[in-house]
């Protein structure tokens, strides 16, 4: 595995995105156990873009042009409709000790959707992962799973310290009324910046 690879992975997983904004909220909503799950829950999501990339879909999307204006617009949407969930939900940013599976549920089907209604990174690993494997290399397949599972490690792991990150501030910031608004509302406001810049996304 080359250093370009690593370095590279860790650019991208690294900057702040959909799923960076998602992992922070659930961190500072539920705390350290919920922003773990959260990051989990967009790792999953990255799954089905693997697979895509593995089984030639993803040279389909790239070339159909009305499948990733489909997919693309259900990831806005999608994001749209976080943004206003957040905005409206007081509890949004809140306190809670609910550790319900019910709440863990919520918290993975959401993390998980924000990441497989985003068609960059079907197209992201179709352009990414060819770069570190030969197309006459006679594993392949199998090294393209290998690279596919060490982003997505990464990804697990900036997340989820991301989220650590902002769980082990919670009690400093949810104290405070117009600090939570303020957050509320900055969430929400991020939510439709990247809702918007994925809409604006060109193939």
């Amino acid at each position: 595995m080359s250093i370009a690879f690593l370095l590279t992975t860790l650019v991208v997983v690294a900057t702040p995105g959909t799923g960076v904004v998602y992992t922070l909220a659930a961190g500072l909503s539920r705390g350290r156990r919920a922003s773990v799950v959260a990051a989990f829950a967009c790792t999953l999501g990255i799954v089905p873009h693997v697979v895509a990339t593995v089984t030639g879909v993803a040279a389909l999307l790239n070339a159909g042009a009305f499948a990733f204006q489909v997919l693309k617009y259900a990831g806005v949407a999608y994001l749209l409709y976080m943004a206003w969930t957040t905005a409206r939900d007081r509890r949004a940013i809140a306190v809670e000790e609910d550790t319900a599976p019910r709440s863990a549920a919520r918290v993975i089907v959401r993390g998980v959707l924000i990441n497989l209604l985003n068609p960059k990174l079907t197209i992201f690993f179709f352009a990414f992962l060819p770069q570190f494997v030969s197309p006459d290399e006679p594993h392949a397949l199998a090294r393209m799973l290998g690279l596919s599972g060490v982003f997505m490690l990464a990804t697990f792991l900036v997340f989820a310290g991301y989220g650590v990150l902002a769980a082990s501030v919670r009690s400093h910031v949810t104290s405070r009324p117009r600090v939570m608004t303020w957050l509320r509302r900055s969430f929400a406001g991020s939510f439709v910046a990247l809702g918007a810049k994925l809409a604006l996304t060109a193939r």
